[in-house]
């Protein structure tokens, strides 16, 4: 089993040349031409429709195509050039064609219906009687119900929308890695850590500017400068530069494309049959409607916005007390937030910042994942990968059998997109009686090693590691038959509860205690920094919980759009967040010409998920906290029903068998401080 694990990582062993970026356009079409062989043939299968013959094969299709859009995609996000831009771009259309060329087979649907229609009289087990209701229902949505005229409109607009949200991530990673402020007076570092310092210094050699500081809007970059620098003029600058990528009227904007893809969205939603591009996408998430998403938000953007509100009024207090004579802006929020924090917590991030080294902190989730279900992850240097900076672990059982492949590439370069994902170079399902086990990686852009020292994690970047962690977890822990249900292949409001779940143990002072060591004497962290964590664990959290809603309400707004009339992107924007009254003192997590999540992503209608999931993250952790944090029969619980079920079921019946019961929002509430205590 293992030998073929290796065998398949070195045939795509991208890093030694083994395979090379020539060899993408070529292996893509011949993928498409064996996938449309396979189709071919389970078309003019003359017999009568079965699940075998019909749901099975086309299962099974495409195996090389997806292959070959894995490996390319994964590098495409983590490791792009030119090159592999040219192409996406050149391949896309293709694909597209493609994909509608299956959806759009007449009779290749007729097949799939007659299965789907007679699904009560088939001796099916329960997960192939969910891989044909999801096949039936996948085909319904690309239009296979279609004839004429709209059909051929619905081809139209899927392939320029691929376009387009190709050409929106471009651009956004070029406006990331166009913007470097240069600085070459020491005065102006004021206030930074010399960790910060370091790596400004260490960038600017790179850009062959020895004896300068190069910042840029990568986080690991703006973050620090932002809460610790106490040049204003110069924290405007940059925090400007990063909420306006996309929107500085150049070959880079994105406010057009953004105002097309909405329209089209409409259009083609309304061709399906649905009143709005969030209708169609709702239809297959737990929350079924655009309205019940607007209520949920609703129902905690009130407290939130009352707890921002308040903080304002806290960094306001010291502004005016030191002396300043300007109201507290955007470009503030992050320098004050951290002179609040030190204040009423004595807590300054880079007392924390020596006890997160970056191995240490991976090395704890990997701990947290062992005890709760048994696994180990063991370092191997004898696998490809398909960039140096790279680990890869093989991940066993307690026994020592195997269950996947897991990498890791955690720090930032310009072929790199922003953020942190998981992804799958191969998605566990079963062939018979074999297994085909998972190959899983994680992608970060964490604060890098500089100089003689070692990559110092924030809490924030912790969080995320095992957060990241989670969804691999996830994609190894399946245990179904049919790829199409594995792992994260679930409704996008219940895919981030194995990711945020993890989010929980990095803080427990157990867990904390596992990893959190001093990066030069190998102390664990105090006692005192502990406490000092989790008093100060719901800091902030009006402007957390504010910033993140809004983006989540502008995602809705635009995609409950119900008009194809033009758009004024700036102004659709503005509309928006002033109707759900957000302060001028927070700027939305994501603006429409950068957010990438619903405009290139998978979150279009769906990045409220991350809330809708806290919810049953929060309450799920509950379940742990009653019982101890490794709780063996908890863990297993969460393990058999949610971990391994993959979407092989409904996601509340799913949680409701883990927890016995529904979620409750009051947990989230409480979790972020955000409940009236009166």
């Amino acid at each position: 089993m293992f030998l073929s694990v290796i065998l398949y990582l070195r045939f795509l062993n991208y890093a030694e040349q083994l395979l090379k970026i020539e060899h993408f356009k070529p292996a893509y079409i011949s993928g498409i031409e064996e996938q449309k062989g396979e189709i071919d043939a389970l078309v003019d299968n003359s017999a009568s429709p079965t699940f075998d013959n019909t749901i099975l094969m086309l299962e099974l299709s495409g195996t090389l195509l997806d292959k070959v859009g894995r490996v390319f995609n994964a590098l495409r996000n983590a490791n792009t050039n030119d090159e592999i831009q040219n192409i996406a771009a050149e391949i896309t259309p293709l694909l597209t064609k493609h994909r509608d060329d299956i959806n759009l087979n007449e009779k290749l649907f007729q097949r799939v219906k007659s299965v789907y229609e007679n699904i009560d009289k088939l001796s099916l087990t329960p997960e192939q009687r969910k891989l044909t209701e999801e096949i039936y229902k996948r085909f319904v949505r690309g239009g296979a119900n279609l004839k004429g005229a709209p059909k051929e409109r619905f081809r139209k607009l899927n392939e320029e929308l691929s376009m387009l949200s190709l050409k929106f991530d471009d651009n956004v990673l070029k406006e990331t890695n166009g913007f470097k402020m240069i600085i070459d007076k020491k005065d102006d570092l004021a206030g930074l850590p010399q960790s910060s310092i370091d790596a400004a210094s260490e960038a600017a050699k790179k850009a062959g500017m020895e004896g300068k500081w190069v910042f840029t809007v990568h986080k690991p970059s703006m973050i620090p400068f932002l809460q610790y620098a106490q040049n204003r003029a110069l924290r405007e600058k940059v925090f400007k530069a990063y909420i306006n990528r996309g929107d500085n009227n150049n070959e880079f904007d994105n406010k057009e494309i953004v105002a097309r893809i909405a329209v089209m969205r409409v259009e083609r939603a309304n061709i399906l049959g649905f009143k709005t591009h969030a209708d169609f996408v709702l239809e297959r998430n737990m929350a079924k409607t655009p309205q019940a998403v607007y209520d949920f938000m609703k129902k905690i953007w009130d407290p939130a916005l009352k707890a921002a509100k308040n903080e304002t009024v806290e960094m306001q207090k010291i502004i005016d007390a030191e002396g300043g004579k300007f109201k507290l802006e955007p470009w503030d929020w992050w320098y004050y937030a951290e002179k609040v924090r030190k204040a009423k917590y004595d807590l300054d991030e880079n007392e924390l910042r020596p006890y997160f080294l970056l191995e240490n902190v991976r090395n704890g989730a990997f701990e947290v994942a062992s005890k709760l279900y048994g696994i180990r992850f063991i370092e191997r240097n004898d696998i490809p990968k398909y960039v140096d900076e790279a680990k890869v672990f093989e991940v066993n059982r307690s026994d020592g059998s195997h269950i996947g492949i897991f990498y890791t590439d955690y720090f930032p370069r310009p072929g790199k997109r922003a953020g942190a994902w998981m992804g799958s170079l191969r998605i566990q399902h079963r062939l018979g009686d074999s297994m085909i086990t998972p190959i899983i990686y994680n992608v970060g852009n964490f604060s890098r090693p500089t100089g003689d020292k070692p990559s110092l994690l924030s809490f924030e970047e912790v969080e995320t590691l095992f957060h990241e962690l989670g969804h691999a977890l996830h994609g190894l822990l399946s245990n179904v038959t049919y790829e199409s249900l594995a792992g994260t292949n679930v409704p996008r409001d219940f895919v981030e509860l194995p990711s945020q779940i993890m989010e929980h143990w990095a803080s427990e002072p157990e867990v904390l205690k596992l990893y959190a060591r001093h990066y030069k004497t190998g102390e664990p962290i105090p006692q005192e920094l502990i406490n000092k964590i989790q008093k100060s664990s719901k800091f902030n959290q009006g402007f957390a919980t504010v910033e993140y809603l809004s983006a989540a309400f502008l995602d809705m707004d635009w995609h409950t759009l119900a008009s194809t009339a033009p758009i004024t992107t700036s102004v659709f924007e503005k509309e928006s967040l002033s109707k759900i009254g957000l302060i001028p003192e927070i700027v939305v997590r994501y603006r429409s010409p950068y957010f990438a999540h619903i405009f290139s992503g998978g979150y279009s209608a769906g990045y409220y998920s991350y809330l809708w999931a806290e919810v049953l993250d929060t309450d799920a952790f509950e379940a742990f906290k009653e019982k101890g944090i490794f709780d063996q029969a908890t863990a297993q619980a969460f393990l058999k029903n949610i971990l391994e079920r993959g979407g092989t079921d409904d996601p509340m019946k799913l949680y409701i068998q883990f927890r016995g019961r529904k979620p409750a929002i009051e947990a989230l509430l409480k979790n972020r401080g955000l409940m009236d205590e009166n």
